[in-house]
């Protein structure tokens, strides 16, 4: 019989994914699984619980936010050999699901999980950190970590909001990097915000990250807004952001590695986890570093082929 290790977080989103566990493992069962279920314990739990035994099943499946689903990755791309990953979201934003299309509904979630459609998508690495689809500095960046968990697990999103409305004050403190594109660009300049992210959504917002979002093409979308001069600037910035529409403060392009250096330490966010205070920042783009049950339509068997090849390249990236 294959063996599933399941991994969730009971304190994620309004912690409902309690109230589900029967039927979720029971979904797990029928497909033909095994089922070993270990409940987190703290912050990290999830890494390195997966790191250091993993490597014993045919399937891991996480639930939680995106901070659980953040450790998960981290965990499984330090196992010796390619593991699937499936994902039932049960935070209060889920971003990356949005991408993967899955269901809210975690029973729903859990039979993707299990038969869903295989896809590889892309991780990134932070100096020696991982991100599976944003890494971010600058205004609000610290809202999803800094937000109550009693508060998120009451409001769920909302709890969100009201965090970013107690620090709107804060919106026009920039910070200075040199950043140092793949190609070679050097860029220079006072920034309010910056991510770099894989991702169709970014805080529950889609579009924001950018076009033309592809997953598993080895490219972040680095998206970089300058500091307004003024009210009437950040206006322009703001429209700009929901509508796509072209604006000179904001510096947005595709790429597989880019360099971060400021004089002064900056924080970051991981997957909506804070991610330290770094002064400088590498970061790289592993392609389909992992296989993910999706609820995207199938790939052709060519496409599904090609990908493959890419993986089997990769190896371990950390130490």
């Amino acid at each position: 019989m294959k063996k599933l290790l399941f991994v969730y977080n009971a304190k994620s989103g309004k912690t409902q994914i309690r109230r589900y566990l029967a039927n979720i493992i029971d979904k797990f069962i029928k497909a033909g699984y095994y089922v070993e279920a270990y409940q987190t314990q703290s912050v990290g739990d999830a890494k390195r619980q997966i790191a250091g035994r993993g490597q014993n099943y045919d399937l891991i499946v996480l639930a939680g936010g995106d901070g659980t689903l953040n450790e998960g990755i981290a965990g499984v791309m330090r196992l010796g050999r390619r593991i699937p990953v499936g994902y039932i979201p049960s935070g209060s934003t889920n971003d990356f699901a949005t991408s993967l299309k899955l269901p809210k509904d975690p029973v729903r979630a859990a039979e993707i999980a299990v038969t869903g459609t295989p896809a590889y998508v892309d991780v990134g690495s932070f100096n020696r950190d991982t991100f599976i689809y944003i890494a971010a500095f600058g205004a609000f960046t610290d809202v999803s970590y800094s937000t109550p968990q009693d508060l998120k697990n009451i409001l769920g999103h909302s709890a969100y909001l009201i965090e970013a409305l107690k620090q709107f004050g804060n919106v026009m403190t920039s910070h200075h990097f040199v950043i140092e594109r793949d190609n070679g660009q050097i860029i220079e300049d006072d920034f309010i915000y910056g991510m770099v992210t894989n991702s169709i959504s970014a805080g529950g917002i889609k579009g924001i990250t950018g076009k033309d979002i592809v997953l598993d093409d080895g490219l972040f979308e680095v998206t970089l807004l300058k500091k307004p001069k003024n009210p009437l600037e950040l206006q322009e910035l703001i429209t700009s952001l929901i509508t796509q529409k072209p604006c000179k403060n904001i510096i947005s392009f595709k790429a597989a590695g880019i360099k971060f250096i400021s004089d002064q330490r900056q924080k970051w966010v991981l997957d909506g986890e804070y991610g330290g205070d770094p002064k400088k920042v590498i970061i790289r783009n592993h392609k389909c570093a992992v296989k993910m049950k999706t609820g995207l339509e199938s790939k052709k068997k060519d496409q599904m082929v090609g990908t493959v090849k890419n993986t089997l390249k990769l190896g371990k990236y950390h130490s």
